[in-house]
This record gives C-alpha cells, structure tokens and sequence, in this order.
C-alpha cells in the first residue's frame, strides 16, 4: 500500500524529517491516484482519477476521486464515484445509496463515509432526475432496479483493490428509503457484495406504495369535500396523541407503540360547523382511509399498510394536492406507459395485478429468503420511523415478519437480523421522537466482533441541544420506563 511504505531520510533534523515523510506520501498518492485514469475494467470508462488536497472540500481529509461510466447493456449509462482516504483508510468499504428514483450522486454520504476512514462509493443508478426516464427504456429500468448497485459495488471493489494493492477487509451498505430497498435487494440477489447491510425505512414494496399513494389521493380528491387541508393536521395530531400517548406510561408527545393504538377520528367530527380544530363527515371517512390497508377487493390481499397514528403532521406527503411524485412516476411511466396518465382513472378491482405485471420484480425487493445472506454470516439493522409520512412502517414489520417465517423462526434470524422501529420518527429522520443515532457503529461491532446490538441509544435535539434519550429496542419490543427518574434519560428504560 502507498501510504505504509518507508523512507530512509539522512541528516535531517526531526522537522525536515517530518516534511519529507509528508511530501512523498502525498507525492506517492497522487502519483496512485493518477494510474487510476488507466485502470482498465469491463463494460467500464474511467472518466476522472483526481487527487483531492485536504481542506479543498469541506472538513474533508485527502483523498483520490475516481469518476466512471459504466455500460452493462447497450442502453446503460451508469455514472459512479469513488472517494478514497489517502491515509489512514480503516481498510473497509462504504456505499452510500440513493432516495426516490435516485438520479444524481449522493456526494453528502460520500462525504461521511470518507470522514470515518472508509473508501466509498455512490450512484446514480443509471439515469438523471425522476422516474421519466423509464419511458421506453427497460434496460435502463433494470439498471434502477438493482444492476447498478451491484456492478458499482463490483467496479468500486476492484478500484479499491488497484489504488491500496488490496481490496476491503469488510464491505457495508447504509441509506434509507429506497437506498434501504438497494441494500435489502443486494442481500437478496448478491449476498456475497456486503458483510453488512443498513436498510431505513426501506421502500421493499415499492409498487405497494405506489397503489397507496394513489389509494390516498383518490380518498383525499375523488370528491373535493375529502380533502383535509393542513390547517387541520394538527388538531388531528392531537387527538391521536391525547388516545394513545400515555399507553406506554409516558406523556411526552410521542406514541411509543402505534400498533396498540385505538384511534378514530370521528372523535374529530365537526358539530357546529366546518373548523381547523374539527373534521367533517367526509374528512373523517378520507382520513380512516389513511389509516387504513389498501387490500385487492377480488382476493382480499393486503397490498399496502395504511399510515400510523402519530404521523399526521405531515400527511400532505401522500395527501397533498396531487399524489407523491415518485409514486406517479412509477404508475405513469413503468405500469401504464402514459406520461399523461390520470391517477383519478385508476381502478382498484382491475389495475392492481398490471401494477404487480409491469414490476416483474425487478424493483420490488420482497424476497424473504435472507439464508444465503445470513450464512455467510451477513448481518442486517432495519429500521423504520413509527411517525414515517411517506413509507408506512408497518411496511417494514411485514418484511421482516415474512424473513423469519420463511426462514424457520425469529430464533433462526436473530442472530443475523434485527429491526428497530423508532418511535416518533418521521421518514429516514425528523419528527418528536428520538431520531439521531448511529447504525454503523453498531453494525461494526455486530460484523467484526460478534456483538448483536440488543438496543441502540437514539437522542432528540432541540436547537442543536440534546433534550431527550432513548434505547432503541429490537422488534418486537419496546422501550419501557422503569418508573424512577427522568423519563427524558435512556438509563430509566429497559427494553422488553
């Protein structure tokens, strides 16, 4: 490895000693960086190998960029980056995944990963923008889908290995939302490309959350009166919270356990004329309709989980004006062929097999069988906001549900993969609940030393200022107040 070798540096004194060391070291780096350009992989075009100065990006230390296009289909366009520390590389690799319909790299989780010493990489899974590109394009479709996070991982491996003369010792994944979909897929179809893999809120069902987008906008505008302006959330919010908040002993703005809560709205009837503090009749009917399952009305099939109680203070994600974006992309422009395509004219008894017909499993990632995965000793965290507005969480407990039944038990997969659902959570962050925390870590030490994380402590922020901790409990359950001392301190809760 470049950064490793030796010097032998003859009457100097120790500060001329130490500036030599320095400046071959960086001479030797760039000089690494460099014969990247040359680097000759399949289906691949190194298009940047660039020596990055410490300081020349934000807190950032040295390290060589690598940019690539790579072809996999004749229709791919696949662009990828790899950032790697010039020194002190804790001898692992990171990659960073994408949100929505991915569409550009993610430089910010580059970043982080670079500042905890690990070369990284990051995507942009072969298109640029939304979901317009799948128009006409399958192979472009199949490159979202999976294909470009498995072949950056591969290229972003072999890059590695070329600029430190050896490749990682251990690999990890960890994004959110439809990152934690690429990472839960990767384990799936390529369960020798990670060591270990965390997956937030991932977006599994992807076609699932398209229909409940579209299952929501329709309850909220197919008759206008339906509609529930967000001047209305938060007498909503407050209801849910005076039902269910104190279930679990504790008041402080946050439903622990939304699954154990009985909420309905109707509590919020309007009796005396329309009101931001009540609901009408039809707004109390558009609103159980969040909350509820979206089920096929031939089989009686559940298609998608309906919204938690908690998460109302941003229901204008799916409720809004007009559907979620991502969600009309996917009906437009992969299900229905039709970028002038209505979403007023979709029909729950007819048009939710052509939904399941045009994914074909291509950006689903709902297999159950981890086993391959887990017996190389790969080791997966979940997790998923109780509060999530956009992803309902309950979409996570069932994924996790169906791996442990296919696999023979949670006894069988425990010890391979945890969830950990985070009270009060918004979607991949935000929200009342205690939403700052470190996966990774946890992850390591699960990987690397064999050290399950039986709770992981998780911290609210007020202006920068901590306020509030919290052990984060492995599903199924939850955080429990010992009765004594601050209910704000993680110390006073025990899992159970």
């Amino acid at each position: 490895m470049f950064h490793q070798r030796r010097f032998r540096v003859m009457s100097c004194s120790g500060a001329a000693m130490l500036f030599a060391l320095t400046f071959h070291s960086n001479a030797f780096a760039t000089a690494a960086c460099d014969l990247m350009a040359g680097l000759d992989l399949p289906n691949s075009t190194i298009t940047l190998a660039q020596s990055v100065e410490a300081g020349k990006s934000t807190n950032l230390p040295a390290y060589c960029r690598v940019t690539a296009t790579l072809k996999p289909s004749m229709d791919s366009d696949i662009h990828i980056e790899v950032w790697m520390p010039e020194t002190g590389w804790n001898g692992k690799y990171l990659a960073a995944g994408n949100g929505g319909w991915g569409g550009s790299i993610v430089t910010g989780d580059l970043a982080t990963g670079l500042r905890r010493g690990y070369a990284t990489s990051s995507t942009d899974t072969g298109h640029t923008g939304g979901g317009a590109f799948a128009l006409g394009h399958p192979e472009k479709v199949i490159d979202f889908g999976y294909r470009a996070i498995h072949e950056t991982t591969l290229k972003s491996k072999a890059i590695i290995t070329a600029f430190y003369g050896s490749g990682p010792t251990f690999s990890y994944w960890n994004s959110c939302s439809a990152g934690g979909r690429q990472g839960l897929d990767e384990a799936q179809r390529y369960p020798t490309d990670f060591d270990g893999i965390i997956a937030g809120a991932p977006a599994v069902n992807w076609t699932g959350r398209a229909i409940q987008s579209i299952w929501v906008a329709q309850a909220m505008h197919n008759d206008e009166a339906s509609y529930i302006p967000p001047t209305k959330y938060p007498a909503l919010h407050a209801a849910a919270l005076q039902a269910c908040d104190e279930l679990d002993r504790v008041k402080d703005g946050v439903i622990e356990n939304p699954r154990i809560c009985k909420f309905d709205p109707k509590v919020l009837e309007c009796r005396n004329g329309d009101a931001a503090s009540c609901l009408t009749t039809p707004q109390v009917e558009a609103s159980r309709k969040v909350y509820s399952a979206v089920n096929d009305p031939r089989t009686g099939r559940e298609i998608f989980p309906g919204q938690e109680p908690g998460s109302e203070a941003n229901w204008a994600n799916l409720g809004g004006p007009t559907p979620l974006g991502i969600a009309l992309d996917e009906m437009k422009y992969v299900v229905f062929n039709d970028a002038n395509w209505d979403y007023k004219s979709f029909h729950f008894d007819r048009d939710i097999e052509k939904v399941d017909r045009a994914d074909a499993g291509i950006i689903n990632a709902l297999n159950p069988n981890l086993g391959p995965f887990f017996a190389r000793k790969g080791k997966i965290i979940q997790y998923h906001g109780w509060a999530d507005q956009q992803i309902s969480p309950m979409s996570s407990v069932n994924y996790y549900t169906s791996v442990y039944q296919t696999l023979g038990g949670t006894g069988k997969t425990f010890s391979s993969y945890r969830l950990f659902m985070v009270p009060g959570m918004q979607h991949c962050g935000g929200g009342d609940g205690t939403n700052t925390f470190d996966m990774l870590t946890s992850l390591e030490q699960w990987v690397e030393k064999g050290t399950a994380p039986n709770s992981i402590l998780a911290s609210h922020m007020t202006n920068g200022i901590v306020d509030k901790t919290r052990p984060l409990c492995p599903y199924p359950q939850t955080a429990n107040y010992t009765g004594t001392g601050s209910t704000n301190d993680a110390a006073n809760f025990v899992c159970k």
